[in-house]
């Protein structure tokens, strides 16, 4: 009598995470309402230079928006982000709050316009830091959202950093936060919409692979 081998029943593939560069760990984190996604991806693990591309969701699937440059932290990225570290937390966030020094640019997000959001001396490179915070939108991350950016509750605690931002470029590395050019700043301030629960997805690209 010939046994037979029983076939196995291959296991369901599970579907390629919509977003180019995302892996499926990293695109189980973003939340299912989630309608704006913006990534931020690093180019190295500790470089600090990246690229910002949003991506909207539309009746017919998502759209990538322009791809902009973009400064992270001066160390790169870290999974465990720590005060002074000089390193930007790698995660997907949420974008719920916005402000700065100039008048609101139009963005359904609450702004907080406030003379607090001033930025004085020079970065790492010698560069002006003057301005790089008329435009701010809040990254949660170990912060309290529905807050003004300026507020300074730590829910993870000091030692685990806080005042991650996006904010304007100022040519230069930052100390965490993720900087865009002006204008591409004011873009992205008038584009969220909390309704569509926006997201920050951001670190280096083999980390976002995952």
């Amino acid at each position: 009598m010939t046994m037979r081998t029983p076939r196995r029943t291959p296991r369901p593939v599970a579907p390629a995470p919509p977003l180019p560069g995302l892996g499926p760990r990293t695109w189980a984190e973003v939340p299912h309402r989630s309608r704006q996604v913006l990534v931020v991806t690093g180019h190295d693990r500790n470089a600090a230079v990246a690229t910002a591309v949003l991506y909207e969701h539309t009746g017919a699937g998502w759209r990538a928006g322009a791809s902009r440059p973009a400064h992270n932290a001066l160390n790169g990225w870290t999974d465990h982000h720590r005060e002074g570290d000089l390193r930007s937390p790698i995660g997907v966030h949420t974008l719920t709050d916005a402000g700065g020094r100039l008048p609101d640019p139009g963005t359904r997000l609450p702004y907080d316009r406030s003379g607090d959001f001033t930025a004085g001396g020079t970065g790492f490179e010698g560069e002006p830091l003057s301005g790089s915070f008329d435009y701010v939108v809040a990254i949660d991350y170990n912060r309290r959202p529905g807050t003004s950016p300026l507020d300074r509750t730590r829910p993870l605690g000091p030692d685990r950093g806080g005042g991650i931002w996006l904010h304007i470029d100022h040519g230069g590395p930052t100390r965490g936060c993720v900087s865009l050019g002006k204008g591409p700043m004011k873009e992205l301030l008038r584009a969220l919409d909390p309704a569509r629960e926006p997201v920050v997805v951001m670190g280096d690209a083999a980390s976002l692979e995952r």
